[in-house]
């Protein structure tokens, strides 16, 4: 079954099973629990959702169900066409809509596709606002529009613009210095949005532009995940055209990571570190980011006097733990950067310009730069989930297990050694366990996540 119902909205494989897989069926299902869901949060006499998706071949197919089933209900779409999350989660206010759904399936391959949900305000739908949508889809009340009430659809390709020019206008946003540093950049788009979006945002910036898969035919030509094994094209690239650094993301631009002069990675998890060290340099404050992500945060802001906390995986739960300890920045170790001052959402664009002028202000190499944080390794590694496996049991035993150690349970099990830690959780994406770990070492780090998946296979079998 790749039909996945979660925090992280709708998600699974096209083609296949009504129920099983991301049919047409589905997606006019979900989008139209959806918009009953809209219209019963206030009484108005018109209604208005932002529609956008990423570059993938269903992307279309799966647009003009989702737009249409809306204006079936009555509900004026503003259909952004090909466009990025945080373009969209910035569109809706701008647009005073009362939602947006966002067409992707982040960093799955190419068969995947999605529905990710916003309410009014451009953030996510948290857990009891996304289980109610899912019970108006199962139920037998969705009632559609008379002829005469239907909604109307209405194309706005101005957003990308709009997008830049609102990082542009951040007041920590350094263009001057960012101009004068005369920046060669190395751009992977892996054929999707980011290869329009990113190459005219660092135009704007007087960042000279290398190409690299920036056209957006959902052709991926790796794996989407921005993960270093995937990247061996931008390293060459980066190193044979003498660029300064080289930027990936993944196809709806909500994560972004950074490759050093060398063509090595700078490290995932180290964006949200850069781009923290920066804004924290400016602006004292707390930092968030989720239980997944590398301790190098905490200790970059308690370095400027802040203090960090740790919510459950998920950018929704992220979200709610920054604004309740008001932090200045935050996001998620997969190169989420979610800055308030923008707007509350996991942002590459702004990632990239508070790196860009980090870097104009330290006048030193992307390399130099690394090792200026704490060195932190970590593993990421999953197992697939099979018929009848009960995670739930096998994660209590585990707990049970390390019952002596310091344990947080929020989000499946984490554990905290003195010199390392490991989080074992159940994906909201995939059907897989995720098993992250980190440590001093490379070394350690993949140690340590061979010992807990070797653990599970055996809990698994007992």
């Amino acid at each position: 079954m790749t039909l996945i119902k979660s925090i992280s909205g709708i998600r699974g494989t096209i083609g296949g099973h009504v129920g099983d897989n991301l049919t047409p069926i589905d997606a006019v299902k979900f989008a139209a629990a959806y918009g009953v869901w809209i219209k019963q949060q206030r009484n108005k006499d018109t209604y208005r959702v932002v529609v956008g998706r990423d570059a993938r071949i269903s992307g279309e197919m799966i647009q003009n169900l989702v737009m249409n089933t809306l204006v079936g209900l009555g509900i004026h779409v503003i259909d952004l066409g090909l466009s990025t999350t945080p373009t969209v989660e910035m569109a809706v206010p701008m647009e005073h809509a009362d939602g947006g759904i966002i067409l992707t399936a982040s960093h799955n391959p190419k068969q995947w596709n999605a529905l990710k949900l916003l309410n009014k305000d451009g953030e996510f739908l948290d857990a009891v606002e996304g289980e109610k949508i899912l019970e108006i889809a199962e139920s037998d009340t969705i009632a559609f529009a008379d002829v005469d009430s239907l909604g109307k659809i209405t194309k706005n390709k101005a957003y990308f613009d709009l997008h830049i020019i609102e990082v542009l206008d951040l007041p920590l946003v350094n263009v001057p210095a960012i101009e004068d540093a005369k920046f060669k950049v190395v751009v992977d788009g892996v054929n999707s949005t980011g290869g329009i979006v990113i190459p005219l945002l660092l135009e704007r910036l007087g960042v000279h532009v290398v190409k690299l898969y920036c056209e957006p035919n959902g052709e991926f030509p790796h794996n989407p995940e921005p993960l270093k094994e995937h990247l061996t094209d931008l390293s060459k690239k980066v190193v044979e055209t003498g660029a300064d650094f080289g930027i990936v993301v993944d196809p709806d631009v909500d994560r972004l990571a950074f490759m050093d002069e060398n063509g090595d990675m700078f490290g995932e998890e180290y964006t949200l570190v850069a781009c923290a060290d920066y804004v924290l340099s400016r602006t004292p404050g707390n930092t968030v980011s989720n239980m997944s992500s590398t301790r190098a945060l905490r200790d970059v802001t308690e370095k400027h006097g802040g203090m960090y906390e740790a919510s459950a995986v998920g950018e929704v739960n992220v979200v709610s733990l920054m604004k309740k300890n008001k932090v200045v920045i935050g996001g998620e170790g997969n190169g989420g950067i979610i800055y308030p001052e923008s707007h509350y959402g996991r942002d590459a664009l702004v990632g990239i310009a508070l790196f860009l002028s980090l870097l104009a202000d330290k006048r030193m190499s992307v390399s130099e730069l690394r090792k200026t944080y704490p060195n932190y390794f970590m593993s990421k590694k999953k197992i697939e989930l099979t018929p009848g496996l009960d995670v739930d049991g096998i994660l209590k035993t585990i707990e049970n297990r390390y019952q002596n150690e310091q344990l947080t349970t929020i989000d499946g099990v984490k554990i905290d050694f003195s010199e390392s830690w490991v989080h074992l959780r159940k994906s909201n994406t995939e059907p897989i366990i995720r098993i992250y770990t980190e440590a001093k070492s490379q070394q350690e780090a993949d140690r340590l996540a061979d010992r807990f998946i070797k653990e599970i296979g055996e809990i698994a079998k007992v």
